[in-house]
């Protein structure tokens, strides 16, 4: 007789023991927090078979737990398992393979806080890998590479790297073959990302290509049931491609193809599911005109004061939809006590990316405030300036765009 639970929990627990992770996407993130403190529990303890593995899968699980939260404490309990494992190698390829790992770590952190710093500590931890041995290392260190490559590229803004660092990611996927995990994902993920962008740029069809079939073929192989996460990932990129190509052409059934996009991305799970991938659709729904008010004040409660780089790009989404609406309604008063709460945030000190962005908040009600009474803005141009230099040096390069939009084309934005 057909047991439900014992055999449920009995799939549960293969689960738990394979090296795919996948099933990562399957729990809460309350959970999958627990889940990453047993697993460091379970590494450290003087009856581990094999500590470096134990460790290893440690640090993926507490990795994602800050991928989904925000949580930059489980940023450094993936390093500290890193660090374990690297003291627990016994051959080189043990010790490339948890470099790889910390390299890993820290590009994260560089996604979700910016920073160079953190990009430099990848770029160090690679270099000190030495040539691997095994095949299996060997593909994981280029995969991570190029992924590395890709995000100096962008920082560079040379057309030049980032093409290379294309081409970098093309080889490190066409490695992969067929398989397919967490990590896997994440790096066809990376591809698509930066096809796209560079082919929006240079209006390159071939690029296009490459993205919509790496992103149709994610979204196909990613289950609703067993993989939410990696299809909502991938449908948001798509849906922010097609909102940049919409305007573009000024199209606005493409925009409405956009708009289906994202909330068939947002319905994949909740906000409490996936506090970061949620904020982040509601982040880029805002830049395409259809996220509600609601929902960014609830993006900015789940990621703030946390120096994000989507916390300050919510807080900032949220603050241009109040403005919008208070110009909507000819709220001057409106618009000057937003002015006034967002000084009293400068005043505060916030950390840099909230300082850009909060004076980008400024610049947006200040121009709107124009647009009502024609009242030209105080120093605005400074104002962006600083705030652009700011968000680049921060290596957060969407706040600086915000901002240099609006220095370009204040009476339109």
């Amino acid at each position: 007789m057909f047991e439900f639970g014992r055999d449920l929990r009995k799939l549960f627990t293969q689960a738990r023991e394979s090296d795919d992770l996948a099933w990562l996407e399957l729990i809460s993130v309350d959970l999958l927090e627990a889940e990453a403190r047993q697993q460091s529990t379970d590494a450290g303890r003087v009856s581990c078979a094999h500590p470096l593995n134990a460790e290893l899968r440690a640090a993926r699980m507490w990795r994602e737990h800050a991928r989904r939260s925000g949580h930059i404490r489980s940023l450094d309990q993936a390093v500290k398992s890193t660090a374990w494992a690297e003291k627990n190698a016994r051959t080189p390829d043990d010790a490339a393979r948890a470099l790889i790992e910390a390299a890993k770590t820290e590009l994260l952190r560089f996604d979700l806080c910016g920073g160079v710093g953190a990009l430099a500590e990848a770029v160090g931890a690679l270099s000190r890998i030495e040539k691997p041995r095994k095949i299996d290392t060997a593909q994981a260190l280029a995969a991570v590479r190029a992924q590395a490559a890709a995000r100096q590229a962008r920082l560079e803004g040379s057309s030049e790297m980032r093409r290379a660092a294309l081409s970098a990611l093309d080889a490190a996927v066409a490695a992969l073959g067929a398989r397919r995990g967490l990590e896997e994902e994440a790096l066809r993920l990376d591809r698509a990302a930066l096809a796209l962008e560079v082919g929006i740029e240079a209006r390159d069809p071939a690029l296009l290509d490459t993205a919509g079939r790496d992103l149709r073929e994610l979204v196909e192989a990613a289950s609703p049931d067993y993989r939410p996460l990696t299809r909502a990932r991938a449908l948001a990129l798509c849906a922010a491609g097609m909102t940049a190509l919409a305007r573009l052409a000024d199209d606005p059934r493409a925009a409405d193809q956009a708009e289906a996009l994202f909330e068939s991305a947002a319905v994949q799970f909740t906000a409490d599911h996936s506090p970061l991938d949620w904020s982040a659709i509601q982040v880029v729904k805002a830049e395409a005109g259809t996220a509600s008010l609601m929902d960014l004040a609830r993006a900015e409660a789940l990621t703030a004061d946390r120096g994000l780089v989507v916390g300050a790009l919510a807080a900032l989404a949220k603050r241009r939809e109040e403005a919008r609406l208070a110009e909507a309604g000819g709220d001057l008063a409106g618009l000057d006590a937003l002015e006034a709460g967002l000084v009293k945030r400068l005043r505060a000190g916030p950390h840099a990316l909230d300082w850009a962005g909060t004076q980008i908040a400024l610049a947006e009600i200040a121009l709107a405030r124009r647009r009502l009474t024609g009242a030209e803005p105080h120093a605005l141009g400074l104002i962006l300036t600083e705030a652009a230099a700011c968000a680049r040096e921060e290596a957060a390069p969407l706040l600086a765009w915000r901002a240099e939009r609006l220095m370009t084309e204040p009476a339109k934005v």
